[in-house]
């Protein structure tokens, strides 16, 4: 019990035994549940210490290159990273999942059957995006060219968010993939608990419509959508954090951009199990120095785990976070320290009970995949001081869940001994006993 003190295990055991009445204990089916801010397992709390591998499908698709998606699973389960965050989306252009609107590329999707079944061998979670704000591997761009060339008048890449025939084909997208029938484990996605959650896309924009009003109209109909196929599983919107009309005084905390989101109503939406933030206060905060950008990723995470807790009351993970070495000045210090303050921020929340769930930084990478480098990578046995703090995040993480689990194992004796004495004296009331 190296990181934790008494008086910690003593709060979780009081949490305990004040929730114990009335926690919410699913059969073990594997699937990851929220309860308030916090992540259950089996009824047991569950944290996230993982990574970003947007790349998991397309290396997947490549018979040559497959053994690659192994090897990092393998490596990060070894440094006691339990969840992924990857693409389940490619749209048009090389190598496409989705070639044409509802047409799919089975040797792709067998690619990402594959992922599934090597995260499930090696213990790990996905998260699984379904579309991208940006035109890498198609984007929303992709989106509404197909409409376009449909006959629809579209002026703006944002109608992705507004047109009827563009939300048809997410929409159908969405269907495709959760009702897909692993080729490798033989499990449709929509019934795998390898799946940790849904992500409708990663770091949607509406840079057109500044209220927020269409974004979170998309996610309001498309919560409902996801959750109307599959009941499994969790869902996330993707998106970055940024503070919109909401809550107008937590707006300065933004970093200079209008993107048409707002953390606090989009995540208030009922179909969202869970909030998400990214940083990087290295790309928003390109002209400041080390310590102003540290400085601003205190505050913000601060802010939104607050917020997650007391206002939305749901978890909420990092999904994104990690330091370019391409910044001017950069040193593998400089990256630690931020990593540091990142892991430092769930765990202080995550041992007083709070709703910091987790931290994903981006992106992880194996040996051999240099053309993916994009100055943010992580080569475990590349980055000795970097790995060595994931693994201590993993660590101090896994001694809470088996704190709260030991606890919870206390109580449902002191229960059943409780009702056997029950039973007990009920059976022998009224009979008399001895001599």
């Amino acid at each position: 019990m190296k990181f934790l003190h008494l008086s910690f295990a003593l709060f979780l055991a009081i949490l305990i035994h004040q929730q114990s009445s009335n926690i919410y204990v699913e059969a073990g089916d594997g699937f990851i549940r929220t309860r308030g801010a916090h992540f259950l397992l089996n009824g047991n709390l569950y944290y996230a210490n993982g990574f970003n591998a947007y790349w998991l499908m397309y290396v997947a698709s490549d018979p040559s290159q497959k053994s690659k998606v192994s090897t990092a699973f393998h490596e990060a389960a070894s440094h006691g990273l339990t969840v992924a965050r990857t693409w389940a989306f490619s749209d048009g252009g090389y190598r496409p999942l989705q070639y044409s609107p509802g047409s799919y590329n089975e040797q792709m999707f067998k690619g990402l059957d594959f992922v599934i079944a090597e995260a499930r061998k090696y213990g790990i979670k996905l998260i699984l995006s379904l579309a991208n704000n940006y035109d890498s591997f198609g984007g929303k761009k992709q989106y509404v060219n197909w409409a376009r060339s449909q006959g629809q008048y579209l002026t703006s890449d944002d109608d992705f968010f507004r047109n009827s025939v563009v939300k048809g084909y997410y929409k159908n997208h969405v269907r495709t993939v959760l009702n897909r029938y692993n080729s490798f484990t033989g499990i449709h996605y929509k019934d795998d608990p390898t799946i940790m959650a849904w992500e409708l896309m990663n770091e949607p924009r509406c840079t057109s419509d500044p209220s927020g009003r269409t974004i979170q109209a998309w996610i309001m109909e498309m919560a409902s959508y996801v959750k109307s196929i599959d009941r499994n599983h969790l869902l996330e919107a993707g998106l970055e954090g940024f503070y919109g009309q909401s809550t107008p005084q937590r707006k300065r905390l933004n970093p200079n951009l209008e993107i048409g989101t707002d953390f606090i109503a989009n995540n208030r939406i009922p179909g969202i199990d869970f909030a998400t933030v990214h940083s990087y206060p290295d790309q928003w905060l390109s002209s400041s120095n080390d310590q102003y950008q540290l400085s601003f990723l205190n505050n913000w995470l601060n802010t939104h785990i607050q917020d997650a807790q007391s206002i939305l009351r749901k978890p909420i993970l990092i999904t994104e976070f990690g330091k370019s070495w391409k910044d001017p000045g950069y040193s593998t210090y400089q990256r630690d320290v931020m990593f540091n303050t990142v892991y430092y921020k769930i765990y202080s929340s995550a041992k007083r009970g709070g709703a910091a769930a987790g931290g994903l930084f981006w992106q992880l990478l194996t040996e051999g995949m240099d053309s993916f480098r994009d100055g943010y990578e992580i080569v475990l046995n590349q980055s000795p001081s970097t790995a060595n703090l994931i693994t201590q995040q993993a660590h101090k993480l896994y001694q809470i869940r088996k704190i709260f689990a030991r606890t919870r194992n206390v109580e449902r004796w002191k229960r059943a001994r409780a009702t056997r004495r029950g039973h007990w004296q009920g059976g022998n009331r009224g009979r008399h006993i001895g001599n």
